[in-house]
């Protein structure tokens, strides 16, 4: 916080720096003015004498300026110190050419996905710069979209790296968009990856899937028209499976090579078959077909609440990059 050469804490934000990361604290009880909370993230509104900041998990505190007692502009999160560097627009791209959309449609620089309703990501708008139109008439015009899809309209967002989307977070937010999943992208390098002290000799590797594959994937009930497709799609797409006792894999996973990037997908063990590295093992091997292919970054995507994936990833040098969201239009 900013202190004054008297050593008062000191507001030096404004309507001004709407768009910039601000780090703020304020009175959380009025009556006494003793109890504070600090806040750090982007200041995406200053409406009303209320702010808004959204901070890097996605979520957003409003703020009275009433009870502000000191605030300032922050720099940008600092590089992170491993694994590869990467831009948000570069990942974004990256992990989109991995999960393909059956039909889509641009819109500036938005584009509108459709999958027969297979996976949120492979049927939601993914905005990667300007619509070309002010948002409100773009949010309208990509409801009508999907209504016309009979799809729920859903919009896929990112914060907490460089470039991410809090003003567009904030913008959903004020139409009437309510977030319903997030979950973190993270990056690691690839060699380490590959390195992993794991037993890849039960893993096969194949270009194609089969319906046993499926059987253990559990994305869905009965697979759709769509999910094959969208499975399929990417630049150089490899599938891994562990034979299990019956004719359902006890392990299966999903990589797809894109020039220095490797993405991890799809990575599930039965059940029974769990804590016995099998997970560690699908990966090692799809791993080093990646290194085979020229890659040497590594990216994987998971919700945030699902903790024993994320300590698997701890493992691996797997880092968090960003967060992204999932808002979906609800009709008043």
């Amino acid at each position: 916080m900013e202190f004054t050469g008297g050593g008062r804490l000191e507001v030096r934000i404004t309507g001004a720096d709407v768009g910039r990361r601000v780090s703020v604290r304020y009175v959380t009880d009025s009556a006494t003015r003793e109890k504070f909370t600090d806040s750090v993230g982007v200041l995406t509104s200053w409406d009303d004498a209320v702010l808004l900041i959204t901070r890097k998990g996605g979520d957003s505190v409003r703020i009275p300026e009433s009870a502000l007692v000191a605030g300032k502009v922050v720099p940008a999160a600092p590089a992170r110190r491993r694994g590869p560097s990467a831009t948000f627009p570069e990942l974004a791209r990256a992990t989109a050419r991995a999960w393909q959309p059956v039909e889509s449609e641009a819109l500036g620089e938005w584009t509108l996905r459709a999958a027969d309703g297979f996976t949120r990501r492979a049927n939601s708008v993914l905005p990667l710069g300007d619509p070309g139109l002010p948002v409100a008439d773009a949010l309208t015009h990509a409801r009508a979209w999907y209504a016309a899809r009979k799809l729920p309209a859903y919009v896929q967002t990112a914060t907490g790296a460089e470039g991410t989307q809090e003003l567009l977070c904030a913008e959903l937010d004020r139409h009437g968009w309510r977030r319903e999943v997030s979950a973190e992208v993270r990056i690691a390098a690839l060699a380490p990856i590959a390195d992993l002290d794991a037993d890849v000799s039960a893993v096969h590797l194949s270009r194609t899937f089969d319906e046993a594959w499926l059987r253990r994937y559990q994305r869905f009930g009965e697979p759709g028209p769509a999910v094959r497709p969208v499975l399929a799609s990417g630049p150089s797409v490899w599938f891994a499976s562990v034979a299990g006792t019956g004719e359902i894999p006890a392990a299966i996973g999903r990589c797809v090579v894109d020039g220095r990037w490797a993405g991890f997908m799809a990575v599930e063990v039965a059940p029974d078959q769990r804590r016995r590295g099998l997970a560690t093992s699908v990966m090692t091997a799809l791993a080093r077909r990646a290194l085979d292919e020229g890659a040497s970054a590594a990216w994987l995507q998971v919700e945030t609440d699902n903790d024993g994936a994320r300590a698997l990833y701890d493992g691996m040098g797997f880092a968090p990059h960003h967060h992204y969201h999932h808002y979906r239009w609800v009709e008043a």
